[in-house]
C-alpha cells in the first residue's frame, strides 16, 4: 500500500504524527512498573528459611533456622581477632563441639576425621611481607568409609573478624552454613565418590594467612582438586558467585544446577582488576595451590561489614536458606563430578556467566564468547545495512541521501553519548567541589535524579533538537528516529568488538543490547512495520523489555554493592565519579535504544528540558540535610584511630622524637565533616608531613592501605600516654656475624611484642639489602627499600628470630646501616582500653564508627 505524502512524492512508508506531550508521564511510567515489579523484586528475592519443624519433610534438606542457632551461638564469643582467646581457644573448642554434634548423627556410611592445624609462614600480599606463627585452622574430612579415592573437594570459610566486629556476616554465617551441610550430607545416604575437606580457618582477616597456611602445609592439601570458597562483603541477601575456575570451564556445569543462581562475569573481572578494596582466599588457594573453584560471597548491606554492627539480627534467616540450598547442591554434585579425577583434562580456558533475575543460568567459555560477538556484530551491521537501503527505496531519497543522513545523525549520536557522560561526570565534580560526594550512600534513590537524568538528557536534547530543526525533510520522522537507533547500534558494535578483541569477557553485555535491537529490526523489517507509524516503535518497546529489565537488574545489584564499599575505599578519589561513570555505561544499555522512542512525543525539547529539571532538583535536594550520607548503625562513618606512642631513636642512641598522640584514619571521602570534633582532640597534622623525613613516616601504620593513604590521615599530639596492656615491642640485635665477604654482615634479631605487629626496613649509608629471612620475594626482584613486613601470632608467642644480610661497598660499618622500626599493635583489648581512649572516641559524630585500638612505633639505627 502507498501513501502520499506532504510533498506529493509516491512513497512507500507512513509519515506519522507525533503523539500528544501528556502521553510521555505513561511512557516513562511504563518502563519505572517494570523496574519496580521485576528488577527491584528479584534483586531482593531469597526464599523461606526451613525450621527444624520442616525437618521431618525435607530430611535431605538445609535448614536454615540451624545454622541461625548455629551463628547466634558463635557470635555470643565476641569479636574472634587472630591471637586472642576468643579466636585461639573458645571457637576452635567451639568449632570441635559441632563436628562432634554431626559425627554423633553421621550415617554408618561416613566417617568423619577432625584435624587442627597450627602453622607459621610467610607471603607477599600485594606490596607487604604477610608473616604469621602458630595460626590454627580447623579442618575436617568427611568421606565414606573405605573409600581410597585421593581427589577432594574443598570447601572454605573464616572463623576469624576484624577487631571489634562480632563478624556474624564477615564469615560467621558462611562457618555456620558450612556446619549445616556438613551435618546433611553426614546423616543421608547419599554417596561421595570424593572425600570433601571442610577448612574452617582462623586467620583470613590478617590478612589470607590462614588459607595460604593450609594450602602450602596440610597434609590433605595436595588432594584437594576443586573450590568452594565461602566469604562476605556485607551481611545477608543473596550470596553471589563472581569468580570461577580459573580455566576449568566445567565448574559452571555443576553450579548451573543449583536452586538460586547469582553469578555474573562482570563481578569476576571487576573484583580481580582490583576495583573491590577486598581480597578473598580463593586468591591464595588459586596462586599457590593451583586450586580452581567458584568463590561465593554476600554483597548486600555491605554498611555494616567489618563494624561492631555485624551482628545476627541484621542477617536474615532467608539469606541462610538461599546459600545453604547453593551450597549443599554444589558439595553434592562437586564430590561426584568425574572430572576430579583429572582436572588437567578439562582446563579449557575462561567462563562467560550470568544469571537472569536469580531464574536461571547462562554460560559458555571465551571462545565461545568471541565467536557469538563477532557474528552478532556481524549481523547487526547487515540488518543496519539493510534497513538503510530500505529507506531509500521505500522514502524517495536516495541511497547516498540516507547515508549522508546516516552519518549526520551517527556524529550526533557519539556527541550526545559523549555529553551524557561528561554531564554525570560534571554533576559528580560540582559534588565534590561543594563537598557533597557521597549523597547517595544511604538514599540510593538520589542516583536517579544526580546521574540517570543528566545522563538520558545528555542523549536526547541534540536528537530532539535535530530532529526539531529537520522536522520538513523528506526521510520521515519515524525513519530518522531509526537512524538513531541504528547509530546507537553501531557505537555498541565497536565498543563490543573493542572489548571483545582486549578479552574483556564482560562484553558479553554489549552483545545482548546488540542481539535484542537486532531481533526487534529483523521483525520490523520482515513485517514491514518499519514503514509504519508506530508499529516499529511497538516492536522496538517489546523487544527491549527484557535487556531493559536484565541491564537495570545488573545496575541495581552492582550498586548495592559498591555503594557501601565507598564508605571504606579511602579519601584519595571522588567516588561520585565512579558511580556517574557506572551509571552512563549501564545507560548505555538499557536506555540507549529506549531513548530515540522520546522524539515521537510533541513537545520533545520542554519534555528533555523537564528531565534536566529533575537533576537540578535532585541535586538541591542533595546538598541539604536529605542527602547527609550517614546515618548511625546502619550506614556509618568509617575511621580507624589509634592511641600511640611513638619513640624515635638516633644513631647515637639520642631520642630525636618521644611522643603520644591520636592517629586517625578516616576510610571515605569526606574527610572534612567531622573536623569540628577532631579539632577537639588537638592540633591536627597531616601525617604526610612527616613521610619525607622518617621511614614509612614514622608513625604505627597497620598495614600498607595506611601507606597509601598517608596524605589523608592525621596525626594529632596529646599529653596522655596510651594504657598498653602488655610491655612494649622488643627487639635485640643478639649479633652481628661477617659474612664470605669484609663488606658483607648478617645482623641477628629476636623480636618479642603483641599478637600483631610490623616491622619496617631501611638501608642507609649506600648499604645494600643482600638477603634476610622474611619471604624472598622483594629481595629477589630488587624492590627497594623500606620495606613492610606485617607479622601476627596465634597461639605461639614465642621470640621472632630473623636475619637480614647487608653488604657495605662504599662505605664502613661504622656508619649506621639498617633502620628498623617496629609497631606494636593491640588491637583486641578493648577491656584494657583507658577512659582517655574512650573519651575520644566518644567526641567523635554519633553517625561514626571508629574502630580504635592502643599501639606504639619506635625505630632503631644499627
Amino acid at each position: 500500500m502507498g501513501f502520499n505524502s506532504k510533498y506529493h512524492i509516491d512513497v512507500d512508508f507512513e509519515v506519522p504524527k507525533k503523539l500528544q506531550w501528556y502521553y510521555a508521564p505513561a511512557f516513562f511510567g511504563f518502563w519505572f512498573v517494570i523496574y519496580l515489579c521485576l528488577v527491584n523484586t528479584q534483586v531482593n528475592h531469597i526464599p523461606t528459611g526451613l525450621t527444624r519443624s520442616d525437618e521431618a519433610s525435607h530430611p535431605d534438606a538445609f535448614i536454615a533456622q540451624r545454622a541461625e542457632d548455629t551463628l547466634i551461638e558463635l557470635t555470643r564469643i565476641g569479636p574472634r581477632v587472630v591471637g586472642s582467646v576468643a579466636n585461639e581457644v573458645t571457637t576452635v573448642q567451639f568449632l570441635r563441639d559441632e563436628v562432634a554434634k554431626v559425627q554423633a548423627v553421621a550415617s554408618d556410611r561416613f566417617e568423619i576425621e577432625i584435624d587442627v592445624q597450627q602453622a607459621s609462614g610467610a607471603y607477599m600480599h600485594w606490596v607487604m611481607v604477610n608473616m604469621y606463627q602458630g595460626i590454627q585452622n580447623v579442618v575436617v574430612k568427611l568421606a565414606e568409609k573405605g573409600n581410597t579415592n585421593e581427589n577432594y573437594l574443598l570447601i572454605n570459610s573464616h572463623y576469624d573478624s576484624v577487631p571489634g566486629s562480632p563478624g556474624a556476616g564477615d564469615d560467621g554465617s558462611m562457618v555456620a552454613t558450612m556446619l549445616e551441610v556438613m551435618r546433611v550430607i553426614a546423616k543421608s545416604n547419599d554417596s561421595l565418590a570424593h572425600p570433601i575437606v571442610f577448612l574452617f580457618n582462623g586467620a583470613e582477616e590478617n590478612p589470607l594467612q590462614a588459607s595460604h597456611a593450609f594450602i602450602t602445609q596440610h597434609k590433605w592439601a595436595k588432594n584437594c582438586k576443586a573450590l568452594i570458597n565461602l566469604d562476605s562483603a556485607g551481611s545477608g541477601g543473596r550470596e553471589i558467585l563472581f569468580q570461577s575456575g580459573p580455566n576449568h570451564p566445567w565448574l559452571m556445569k555443576y553450579y548451573r544446577k543449583v536452586p538460586h543462581p547469582f553469578a555474573n562475569t562482570l563481578g569476576e573481572e571487576v573484583f580481580q582488576a582490583g576495583y573491590i578494596p577486598s581480597d578473598t582466599d580463593f586468591r591464595i588457594f588459586r596462586d599457590y595451590g593451583g586450586v580452581p573453584g567458584l568463590d561465593m560471597a554476600y554483597i548486600f548491606n555491605g554498611y555494616v561489614y567489618h563494624t561492631k554492627f555485624d551482628r545476627v539480627n541484621v542477617f536474615p534467616r532467608s539469606s541462610f536458606q538461599h546459600t545453604g540450598d547453593n551450597v549443599l547442591s554444589l558439595a553434592r554434585a562437586l564430590a561426584n563430578a568425574p572430572e576430579l579425577d583429572d582436572i588437567a583434562a578439562h582446563a579449557e580456558g575462561h567462563n562467560v556467566f550470568y544469571d537472569f533475575l536469580g531464574w536461571f543460568i547462562i554460560f559458555y567459555t571465551a571462545t565461545t564468547s568471541i565467536i557469538i560477538n563477532v557474528v552478532v556484530s556481524v549481523v547487526a551491521l547487515l540488518a543496519i545495512g539493510v534497513s538503510v537501503y530500505f529507506m531509500a527505496v521505500r522514502s524517495g531519497c536516495s541511497l547516498s541521501g540516507v547515508l549522508m543522513r546516516f552519518g549526520i545523525i551517527l556524529g550526533i549520536q557519539l556527541v550526545s553519548l559523549a555529553l551524557a557522560l561528561g554531564l554525570a561526570l560534571l554533576v559528580a565534580v560540582f559534588m565534590d567541589g561543594v563537598d557533597r560526594s557521597m549523597s547517595w550512600f544511604t538514599q540510593m534513590w538520589l542516583i536517579i535524579g544526580l546521574y540517570v537524568f543528566p545522563i538520558i538528557f545528555g542523549m536526547s536534547i541534540l536528537p530532539a533538537l535535530y530532529l526539531e530543526k529537520t522536522k520538513k525533510d523528506l526521510l520521515s520522522l519515524g525513519f530518522r528516529v531509526q537512524l538513531f537507533m541504528h547509530s546507537h547500534c553501531v557505537c555498541l558494535v565497536i565498543l563490543l568488538i573493542t572489548l571483545t578483541a582486549l578479552g574483556i569477557r564482560s562484553a558479553c553485555f554489549l552483545m545482548l543490547c546488540v542481539f535484542f535491537d537486532i531481533i526487534a529490526l529483523i521483525i520490523n523489517l520482515v513485517t514491514k512495520w518499519h514503514r509504519k507509524a508506530y508499529w516499529f516503535a511497538i516492536a522496538v518497546m517489546i523487544c527491549q523489555i527484557l535487556p531493559f529489565t536484565y541491564f537495570t537488574y545488573i545496575l541495581t545489584a552492582l550498586l548495592m554493592t559498591i555503594i557501601p564499599m565507598q564508605g571504606r575505599s579511602g579519601a584519595q578519589s571522588n567516588p561520585d565519579l565512579g558511580i556517574a561513570m557506572v551509571t552512563w555505561l549501564f545507560a548505555l544499555m538499557f536506555a540507549g535504544f529506549i531513548v530515540p522512542l522520546i522524539m515521537f512525543f510533541r513537545k520533545t525539547r520542554t519534555i528533555v528540558l523537564c528531565i534536566l529539571a529533575g537533576t537540578i532538583l535532585f541535586i538541591i535536594i542533595a546538598v541539604t540535610d536529605a542527602g547527609f550520607p550517614y546515618q548511625p548503625k546502619t550506614s556509618t562513618q568509617r575511621y580507624a584511630l589509634i592511641h600511640a606512642h611513638r619513640v624515635l631513636h638516633n644513631a647515637d642512641g639520642t631520642t630525636r622524637t618521644d611522643e603520644s598522640g591520636i592517629y586517625i584514619y578516616p576510610q571515605d571521602r569526606r574527610i572534612h565533616i567531622a573536623d569540628d570534633e577532631i579539632k577537639a582532640l588537638g592540633l591536627a597534622h597531616k601525617v604526610s608531613e612527616f613521610c619525607d623525613e622518617e621511614m614509612f613516616c614514622g608513625m604505627p601504620l597497620y598495614n600498607h592501605r595506611w601507606h597509601k593513604d598517608r596524605e589523608y590521615s592525621l596525626w594529632i599530639p596529646i599529653n596522655q600516654k596510651p594504657q598498653v596492656p602488655t610491655a612494649y615491642p622488643s627487639l635485640t640485635l643478639q649479633e652481628i656475624t661477617e659474612l664470605e665477604d669484609a663488606t658483607q654482615r648478617r645482623f641477628n634479631f629476636s623480636l618479642v611484642g603483641p599478637d600483631h605487629m610490623t616491622i619496617f626496613v631501611n638501608v642507609k649509608n649506600n648499604a645494600k639489602l643482600l638477603d634476610w629471612s622474611f619471604n624472598e620475594t622483594l629481595i629477589r626482584d630488587n624492590e627497594p627499600p623500606p620495606h613492610f613486613v606485617y607479622f601476627s601470632y596465634g597461639l605461639d608467642n614465642s621470640a621472632l628470630e630473623f636475619t637480614i644480610d647487608v653488604e657495605k661497598t662504599t662505605s664502613s660499618f661504622d656508619t649506621p646501616t639498617l633502620e628498623i622500626g617496629i609497631g606494636g599493635h593491640w588491637v583486641h583489648h578493648e577491656n584494657t582500653r583507658s577512659q582517655a581512649l574512650s573519651d575520644h572516641i566518644d567526641n567523635f559524630p554519633s553517625y561514626a564508627y571508629v574502630q580504635a585500638w592502643v599501639g606504639t612505633y619506635e625505630s632503631w639505627y644499627f
